[in-house]
């Protein structure tokens, strides 16, 4: 098998974690690769994503590591079996590598939790919305068609048959953000309460003046998997994105969206007392309407 040109985060996290299993095992790549017959340095090409590995040789590399777990195996190889064509396939060299990450991580969630505190959750955006961010003297009227089209298209998925479960905390200074004018947001802001009705959606508020802890959290994405231990948070940061899979770093973010959630305004669409119906997440988006 050939040495790949470039390596997705697929194919990376893949790498990364049969060497991780074979650390937890204590074996140097020289001792795991003769548990099954395999040279070390293609172990060593496969645990650095630049080849790939059979699906059956794959589950005896795990069994020889000492992995029992069915689901945790299997994962990896589907993971190892993906083609990565995918519908981003058709961007590809129009669209940044983390984009095409971005979108081959929210297919295999089956859940999504994000923060942000300054934009509305890519996922959430409208198409205006869009063209605004994008908008730059760097990028020419293609480019942004092309960002434009990727970033809708990725939305398709929380409508999709397998749609994932997603939860968005949004800081309320991302509901002032007048990008394109006050149109473009009071479009947004109806958008915003229009897809938090869909039972897969949940979007609440992070207000001003709430808890300064867990306000710091920053702005991340985590796309859970059904085997918890190869879900992934997803940092940006101008240069590209930050993919964080260790299991410390998967605990850390799970306690902080549940700080974020328990400081935040009751979601859009869910019923509170008399008492609380204006201090939720859809009264406050809606007194900021009757603004624009």
């Amino acid at each position: 098998m050939g040495m790949r040109t470039t390596i997705s985060e697929r194919q990376r996290r893949l790498g990364h974690e049969l060497k991780k299993l074979r650390e937890q095992a204590g074996l140097s790549a020289g001792e795991a690769a003769d548990r099954i017959g395999m040279g070390r340095g293609q172990l060593s090409h496969i645990e650095a994503g630049r080849t790939s590995i059979l699906s059956d040789r794959l589950r005896h590399l795990c069994q020889a590591l000492g992995c029992e777990s069915v689901p945790h195996i299997e994962s990896l190889v589907a993971m190892s079996e993906a083609s990565g064509k995918g519908w981003w396939s058709a961007y590809k060299g129009n669209i940044g590598s983390a984009a095409m990450n971005l979108a081959e991580l929210e297919a295999g969630a089956a859940s999504l939790r994000t923060h942000e505190a300054l934009f509305i959750p890519g996922l959430l955006q409208t198409e205006a919305y869009i063209r605004t961010i994008f908008s730059s003297p760097k990028l020419n009227v293609r480019d942004i068609d092309e960002a434009t089209a990727f970033r809708l298209e990725r939305q398709a998925i929380l409508t999709s048959e397998s749609a994932p479960a997603f939860h968005a905390v949004i800081h309320e200074a991302a509901l002032h953000m007048r990008f394109g004018g006050p149109t473009v947001l009071r479009e947004q802001l109806l958008h915003l309460i229009e897809v938090a009705q869909l039972p897969n959606i949940t979007v609440q508020i992070f207000p001003f003046g709430a808890d300064l802890d867990a306000a710091l959290s920053g702005t991340f994405l985590h796309t859970i998997t059904p085997v918890r231990e190869l879900s992934t948070i997803v940092l940006d940061h101008p240069a590209g994105s930050l993919y964080l899979s260790d299991d410390e770093h998967l605990t850390l973010y799970d306690t902080m969206f549940d700080r974020l959630t328990e400081s935040a305004l009751a979601p859009i669409g869910v019923r509170t007392s008399e008492e609380l119906a204006t201090k939720d997440s859809l009264a406050l988006i809606q007194h900021l309407l009757y603004t624009l």
